[in-house]
């Protein structure tokens, strides 16, 4: 069972954190560059530690670099995804 969310990641923010909604999304600022896919790495493993995962659970399934990705989430419903991101 895996579930899609979408992101608009902010990166070379000051702290690594959930904004709230975006949309039908999520909003996440990241303290990583844009550059050789950090943002992406550090939203992965943001990512995982909010919702409780392993790392190897959350990838980047579109948009690697675009500010607006496509996250797949292993293991977890959206209402579980949407419940974590929200706190």
């Amino acid at each position: 069972m895996a579930v899609r969310i979408t992101v608009r990641v902010s990166p070379g923010a000051r702290r690594t954190e959930v904004v709230g909604r975006h949309g039908d999304g999520w909003r996440v600022r990241v303290a990583a560059p844009p550059e050789r896919g950090r943002a992406n790495e550090a939203l992965v493993l943001h990512l995982a530690e909010l919702l409780g995962v392993p790392k190897a659970a959350v990838r980047v399934v579109a948009g690697p670099a675009s500010r607006d990705k496509v996250v797949e989430v292993d293991g977890l419903t959206a209402a579980q995804v949407d419940s974590a991101l929200a706190r």
